[in-house]
C-alpha cells in the first residue's frame, strides 16, 4: 500500500530567520522548532531544558483539596488503605508509584489489580467486595473510574470511600466518589488536559507533599515511574508531560527503581542512554505482558520491591511472560490476517471486525495494531469472556475512533478508551448487529485520504546539512512522542553507491549506502524494514526519494549517523 507524504507547511520566514540567528542554529532547526510553536529564545530554553518548577499548581485540580483531606485523615485514624490500578503500564506503574511513596506513612496499605479475564478493565463489583472483606476503609483508584457510576453505588452502601484519580473522559454523569481528580471532567479548570493516569496520581502526591511541607525530591525519587506511563500510554509528549517525561527520562538512566533496571538489563536496553522509543518498544511490552498472561500484580510487586535480587527473579518470571505473549500474538495475528483475506467482504469495507471464541484476551490488542498495518482501517479484535464478545479496537491516524464506538453504545455492555484506542465489551447475539453498526459509522465518518497510511515530513533538507553538529541539536528535541514526534525529513534524487542490499531472514530488509546527485558529493547510510522489495530498482541505479528520522547507530564502539527510512518513492 503507497503511502501519502503530507509536507508541513513552511512557517513564517521572518520568525524562522530570527530564530535561527538569536539560538546560533541552521535555519532547517529553526523551522522545526517554529512548527513546534517555539518563537524566541524564552520559548527555546522552556523546550530545551524543561525545568520541574515549570509544573502546574496542583490545588488548580478540581477536588485536590478533598483528596488530600481524606488521606490525610485515613494517616491520622491508622484507616486501612487500598491502591488500586488498571492492569495496563499506566495502571501499574500508578499503582506503584502511589504505594512506594504511601508506604511508609499509612499502618496498613495494599494494592490491587483486577484480573483481565474474570473482572475486565477498571473498578470492579469483586474489587469492592475484596475491599470489604478486608477491611479497607479508603481505595485510591488510579487510571480508570470516571465511568463507574454503579459501582461507586456499590461502594457506598460497602462503607469503602473512593478517591477516583483518571485521565479519561467522563460520560455525562460523574460518579459519586468522595473525590475525582481527572483535568477532563467538564467542571475541572485544571490548565494542563493530557496527563496520563499516573501523572494525575503524582499531581495527587505533589499536592499532599505541599500541604504537608514533604521535600519535593521525596516524590521526584518515582519519576522514572511516571515518565513509563508516559511513554507507554502515548499521551502528548507538551506542557507538562514534556517535563515529567524529560525528567522521568533522567531517572530512568541514572537510578530507576530495581524493577526497572532489571527490565532495562533483560531488554538489552543501553543503561544512560535510553530513549523514549526503548521504553516504548522494549520495557512497556514487558510490564504489560503480566497483565496479558497472568496478571498484572507482578508488574506492580516488581516495581514496589526494593531488593535488586527479588527484581532479578521477578523479571525474569515477566520476561517469561512476554516471550509466551509473543508466540500467541504471532499465531492469532497469522489466523485473523487469513479471516479478513478470505472472506470478500471485508475487501470492501472500511472497517476490519474479527471474532474468535478461543482467542487470547491478552493479546488482541496487538492484533489489532498488526491488523491496521495490513490493512489500514479502524479495527476491533473481539474474542469470547464471560459469555460477551470482548476485546479491543485502534484507529488510523488523525480518526476518533472513540467517537464511531460511542455511536454504536446501545449495542454495547461497556466500552472506554481514547481517540485511538479503546476497550469495549458487547453481547455475543449483538456482534453482527455492531459490526454492520460500526462499518456505517465510519464510512460515513471517515475521508478517502484517512484511510491511506500517512506520512507526516517536517521538512525538506539537503543531505549536505545532515551532520553531527545537526544532530546533536536535534537530539535535545528528545523526549519525542505525540505531538513532539521525531522530526521526518525528505532528501530527493539519491542513487544507491552499489553497496546497498538486502538484510533479514528472508531478506526482507534494506541497508542502504546513497549518495547525492546534486551539490556536493554525500553519501549516507540507512535501514529500510521490510522494504526489500525495492532493492532491484534501486540497485539498478533508479534515482529515489526517502522519507526519514535520523538516529545514530552505535556498533562496536563506533558511532555513526544513520537515517531510519520511513518510505522509498522510486522516481520514473
Amino acid at each position: 500500500m503507497g503511502k501519502l507524504w503530507t509536507i508541513l507547511p513552511e512557517p513564517n520566514a521572518v520568525l524562522v530567520e530570527s530564530l535561527a540567528e538569536e539560538l546560533n542554529i541552521s535555519r532547517n532547526l529553526a523551522v522545526l522548532l517554529v512548527q513546534r510553536g517555539i518563537k524566541d529564545f524564552e520559548d527555546a530554553r522552556h523546550f530545551f531544558r524543561p525545568q520541574l518548577e515549570g509544573l502546574h499548581n496542583p490545588f488548580l485540580m478540581k477536588d485536590m483539596d478533598l483528596a488530600i483531606d481524606r488521606i490525610s485523615l485515613a494517616i491520622q485514624n491508622g484507616e486501612k488503605v487500598l491502591i488500586y490500578g488498571d492492569y495496563d503500564v499506566d495502571g501499574t506503574t500508578s499503582v506503584a508509584l502511589m504505594y512506594s511513596f504511601f508506604r511508609a506513612r499509612f499502618k496498613e496499605i495494599g494494592y490491587y489489580i483486577p484480573d483481565r479475564y474474570s473482572e475486565g478493565y477498571g473498578i470492579s463489583f469483586q474489587g469492592i467486595d475484596f475491599a470489604a472483606e478486608k477491611g479497607f476503609d479508603l481505595v485510591i483508584a488510579l487510571d480508570c473510574g470516571i465511568k463507574a457510576i454503579d459501582r461507586m453505588e456499590y461502594a457506598r452502601k460497602k462503607g469503602v470511600d473512593f478517591i477516583i484519580c483518571d485521565h479519561h473522559f467522563p460520560g455525562d454523569k460523574l460518579p459519586d466518589a468522595y473525590a475525582i481528580l481527572d483535568p477532563k471532567r467538564p467542571d475541572c479548570e485544571y490548565p494542563y488536559k493530557e496527563l496520563s493516569g499516573c501523572g494525575v496520581g503524582f499531581k495527587l502526591l505533589q499536592g499532599f507533599c505541599l500541604k504537608n511541607g514533604i521535600p519535593f525530591a521525596q516524590i521526584a525519587e518515582y519519576l522514572d515511574l511516571v515518565g513509563v506511563s508516559i511513554a507507554a500510554d502515548l499521551v502528548p509528549m507538551t506542557g507538562e508531560n514534556r517535563i515529567l517525561a524529560f525528567h522521568g527520562l533522567k531517572k530512568l538512566n541514572e537510578r530507576p527503581v530495581p524493577g526497572l533496571k532489571t527490565l532495562i538489563d533483560l531488554a538489552n536496553c543501553e543503561p544512560g542512554r535510553i530513549s523514549m522509543s526503548d521504553v516504548v518498544f522494549k520495557i512497556s511490552p514487558r510490564l504489560n505482558a503480566a497483565g496479558r498472561i497472568s496478571s498484572g500484580e507482578s508488574s506492580v510487586e516488581l516495581l514496589i520491591t526494593e531488593d535488586q535480587n527479588a527484581a532479578l527473579k521477578l523479571g525474569a518470571q515477566i520476561d517469561s511472560f512476554n516471550d509466551y505473549r509473543k508466540n500467541i500474538d504471532g499465531q492469532i495475528t497469522e489466523t485473523a490476517l487469513n479471516m479478513v483475506e478470505e472472506h470478500e467482504i471485508h475487501k470492501h469495507h472500511k472497517t476490519t471486525v474479527v471474532y474468535h471464541p478461543d482467542w487470547h484476551k491478552g493479546v488482541v490488542g496487538i492484533v489489532a495494531s498488526r491488523l491496521i498495518e495490513k490493512f489500514y482501517r479502524p479495527t476491533v479484535v473481539l474474542t469470547r469472556s464471560n459469555n460477551m464478545a470482548t476485546g479491543s479496537a485502534r484507529s488510523v491516524d488523525s480518526y476518533d475512533l472513540y467517537q464511531a464506538i460511542n455511536a454504536c453504545s446501545d449495542l454495547l455492555e461497556s466500552f472506554g478508551g481514547h481517540k485511538y484506542a479503546a476497550g469495549l465489551s458487547l453481547p455475543l447475539d449483538n456482534l453482527e448487529a455492531f459490526t454492520k453498526r460500526f462499518e456505517e459509522v465510519v464510512a460515513a465518518t471517515i475521508t478517502d485520504e484517512q484511510l491511506i497510511p500517512q506520512i507526516v515530513v517536517d521538512e525538506e533538507i539537503a543531505p549536505q546539512d545532515i551532520t553531527q553538529k545537526f544532530f546533536k541539536v536535534l537530539r535535545q528535541f528528545e523526549p519525542f512522542g505525540p505531538e513532539n514526534q521525531a522530526p521526518v525529513f525528505i532528501c530527493r534524487n539519491l542513487k544507491d553507491t552499489g553497496k546497498s542490499r538486502q538484510v533479514g531472514r528472508t531478506w526482507e530488509h534494506l541497508k542502504l549506502s546513497m549518495t547525492t546527485t546534486t551539490g556536493p558529493r554525500k553519501n549516507l547510510e540507512g535501514i529500510a524494514f521490510n522494504m526489500g522489495q525495492v532493492f532491484n530498482e534501486i540497485h539498478s541505479g533508479k534515482l529515489f526519494d526517502i522519507a526519514f528520522t535520523v538516529e545514530e547507530n552505535n556498533f562496536r564502539g563506533v558511532t555513526n549517523l544513520q537515517l531510519m527510512i520511513r518510505d522509498i518513492k522510486i522516481n520514473p
